[in-house]
């Protein structure tokens, strides 16, 4: 007869995920999974698989609850221009922000940390980096054929500036005490959308 699980896999993935953004995944060892999960080796084994599967599993849980509310926020019908502004200044007073600060962005730390070795996470990266960059640049289109953007800006190039500079604003914002770095060059970036 097989056992029951006794334990919620779903707030274990959930609080792997937390562990992982707060420490990274070189930092956080199976010992302080199991104790930041409450749920014993073997059940973490038989459950996720080893500490890389686990990671991509709670990244990939990061990536299904993070990016719908870019994909809310961007493709709301309506004028485009605001949207936009509103997610880079967003970006900005999160990374601004103490308590929002100190973890940054698990993509933007997973690419830091691994993409450069570990191909499955480059790819859950760059497949987030394309969904970023396609809903920017859907919206600037959009602001574009509505007026609200000068029709000599090209919406892929300032689609592409704006993905770098809300990853960029990850990084800054998660290692600098001065807000002012990420709240002023989130604004002069806006600026070329005038």
């Amino acid at each position: 007869m097989a056992r029951t699980k006794e334990f919620d896999p779903d707030a274990a993935l959930q609080a792997a995920l937390d562990l992982f953004w707060a420490r990274g995944y070189e930092a956080t060892t199976m010992s302080d999974l199991v104790e930041h999960l409450g749920v014993g080796r073997a059940s973490i084994y038989a459950t996720f698989g080893n500490k890389h599967d686990l990671y991509m599993k709670a990244m990939d849980r990061y990536l299904e609850t993070r990016d719908p509310e870019l994909v809310e926020e961007l493709s709301t019908p309506g004028p485009a221009l605001p949207a936009v502004r509103a997610l880079v200044r967003r970006f900005a007073a999160e990374a601004a922000t103490e308590g929002e600060r100190l973890n940054g962005c698990f993509v933007t730390n997973s690419a830091a940390e691994l993409a450069p070795h570990d191909t499955a996470v480059a790819r859950r990266v760059e497949l987030s980096w394309e969904q970023v960059e396609t809903l920017l640049y859907g919206a600037l289109t959009r602001a574009r054929a509505g007026g609200e953007l000068p029709a000599d800006r090209d919406p892929r190039a300032l689609a592409r500036m704006l993905l770098v500079l809300l990853q960029g604003i990850r990084v800054v914002g998660k290692a600098s005490t001065d807000p002012g770095r990420v709240l002023d060059a989130a604004e002069q970036a806006l600026g070329l959308l005038d």
